[in-house]
């Protein structure tokens, strides 16, 4: 038992009905950018703006941590 062209169409026009052509657009467009963000954030990561900042972090003086005990109110 599958859809017929028919079913899909009746399902798309009461989907805009329901949610109206700016909001399908605007779920449309975040869905979008969603997917690019993933597929950027899944690449190795060796772009020209990350390996500059990987080599100013390694010449820089390491940084002194400064401990402080902290105290629970109670």
């Amino acid at each position: 038992m599958g859809f017929s062209t028919t079913h899909l169409i009746i399902f798309l026009v009461i989907i805009v009905v329901i949610f109206g052509t700016k909001k399908l657009r605007n779920i449309g467009s975040d869905l979008g950018g969603a997917v690019k963000g993933f597929k950027d954030g899944m690449r190795d990561g060796t772009t020209p703006a990350a390996t500059e900042t990987t080599a100013q972090k390694t010449d820089a003086k390491p940084t002194t941590t400064i401990d402080v005990d902290t105290k629970v109110k109670g």
